[in-house]
């Protein structure tokens, strides 16, 4: 939205009071921070390292051409009536939605070149049980609420440890139990490593029968760090 930001700033006269709310804020953010912002008092809340306890965190190790293929399994093998599924491209969303349509699971998707009546659509169905499966990215899933949220699932695994955290805690909420499943593959090993010392976790790698990877594990080091 940063055309829609800058009209806006242009046409805001001098004596106007300007604030700005970001859910991250990362170089780009600050970058256009200190573009439309003068002299700006920051407040800032820390950033949540630990992940809710009553979330079971799963990590499941694949191929990546085997995780289309996969999902499906898991979802109809256990009969899951929600499932919400983070992906990083918007052409992947695309992509997963129409595959999981074929294997007769409805499915809808929303991303940054959807607008917002339709974002707010596959919501709508996805929260009525009508689509059993919402496939989002990460700035589209932005505030998503859902109540009894039995499944999430990193399709890919997020650049950050605070990205991850926001996907997982979209599951277990208000008390409830829920599983945050990741599906890996071995591009993503380090990453992973990455976040669990983040987290100061160590998870169980699994390999469901019939998908099991082929790919070569890498040998990775991970710098020991004191806990944040």
């Amino acid at each position: 939205f940063l055309h829609d930001i800058e009209a806006i700033c242009q046409e805001a006269n001098q004596g106007r009071q300007i604030m700005m709310f970001s859910a991250t804020l990362n170089q780009n953010v600050k970058k256009l921070a200190k573009e439309f912002l003068k002299d700006p008092v920051v407040v800032e809340i820390s950033p949540q390292r630990s992940s809710v306890k009553k979330i079971e965190q799963r990590v499941i190790e694949v191929d990546p051409k085997e995780k289309a293929a996969l999902l499906a399994y898991i979802i109809g093998s256990k009969n899951y009536s929600q499932v919400l599924v983070f992906v990083n491209t918007k052409a992947e969303a695309n992509g997963l939605v129409e595959s999981l349509n074929l294997d007769g699971l409805p499915a809808s998707c929303i991303h940054g070149d959807i607008r917002q009546t339709a974002r707010a659509k596959a919501l709508r169905m996805f929260k009525s049980g009508d689509h059993r499966v919402l496939v989002a990215t990460d700035i589209a899933a932005r505030g998503i609420d859902i109540q009894m949220l039995p499944l999430v699932v990193n399709f890919d695994l997020p650049e950050t440890t605070a990205d991850y955290t926001h996907r997982i805690g979209r599951t277990g909420r208000a008390g409830q139990t829920g599983i945050a499943l990741t599906l890996l593959s071995v591009k993503d090993y380090k990453q992973m490593k990455e976040i669990e010392k983040e987290l100061i976790i160590d998870l169980k790698r699994e390999v469901i029968e019939g998908f099991e990877p082929t790919e070569k594990k890498p040998r990775i080091f991970i710098q020991n760090r004191r806990p944040l």
